[in-house]
């Protein structure tokens, strides 16, 4: 049926469609907010890697076998821990242990219940669904831990005095930071929050637009791209309270003294 035709992109399409990119650089040349370099370094990564995982997905789909599936899931967690770590100005003690153990236990939870209970693909590896579906999920969810961990930083050195005071008067390490806890949950979290509201009325999300652009029938979209949205918001919440609750009682000893 020509509603299933799919339109391919020619190289002078992509060359075109480039020019938007040059443009945000141009303009924040213009500008002198020195991010023009970073566009154009980050567009060139982002085509390297593309292509790359292009490719490699081709082998995957053809393979039908676990081990490379996982293997490319690893891959994508090692990428999201190292992107994660260069994008936070301080890092607490332990910090790969506890990230490692947040995205494996939040993302890696999360996705097993979704393609076993949800999806249910056959056989429980395929890559066509477990990789994408894995992308989104990690992708998120360490965005949100990056948005916890940096609040809960700044809380904690904001809040020194006053979490002192908390653990002079009494009270536990927990419950001296407390407020700090919420604010960098509610953080982790609005971003996702925001996204859902707006979603279908302010804008179309992009897996639901790629299966309609590849002729999929805009209600089984749908249907998916709530799905998957409710996995996202679950894998955020769940690997950023993980990290939360490992990452505050770096601040402190084992009798409850603030080391920092």
């Amino acid at each position: 049926m020509a509603a299933k035709e799919i339109l391919e992109l020619a190289p002078l399409d992509l060359f075109w469609a480039y020019g938007a990119l040059l443009l945000a650089a141009a303009l924040a040349w213009q500008c002198r907010i020195g991010q023009a370099r970073d566009l154009l370094w980050g567009s060139l990564r982002m085509v390297l890697q593309l292509l790359a995982v292009g490719y490699a997905l081709r082998w995957i789909f053809a393979a039908r076998h676990p081990l490379p599936t996982l293997l490319m899931l690893l891959v994508m967690g090692g990428f999201a821990l190292q992107i994660m770590v260069g994008r936070l100005r301080h890092q607490l003690p332990g910090f790969y242990r506890i990230v490692c153990l947040s995205l494996f236990a939040g993302c890696g939870g999360i996705t097993l219940y979704f393609c076993l209970l949800v999806v249910v693909p056959s056989p429980w590896y395929e890559p066509r669904y477990l990789i994408p579906l894995a992308g989104m999920i990690i992708g998120n969810s360490f965005n949100g831990a990056c948005l916890a961990v940096e609040r809960l930083v700044a809380e904690m050195t904001e809040r020194k005095a006053e979490i002192e005071t908390a653990l002079c008067l009494g009270a536990s390490s927990r419950l001296a930071c407390q407020e700090p806890l919420r604010n960098a949950f509610r953080a982790a979290l609005l971003p996702t929050i925001n996204t859902m509201a707006a979603m279908g009325v302010v804008f179309l999300p992009g897996m639901m637009t790629g299966q309609i652009l590849s002729g999929t029938d805009p209600l089984i979209a749908v249907k998916y791209q709530i799905a998957i949205m409710c996995a996202i918001v679950g894998s955020v919440a769940f690997t950023s309270a993980l990290l939360l609750l490992q990452a505050y009682r770096a601040y402190f000893t084992d009798t409850h003294q603030l080391r920092y």
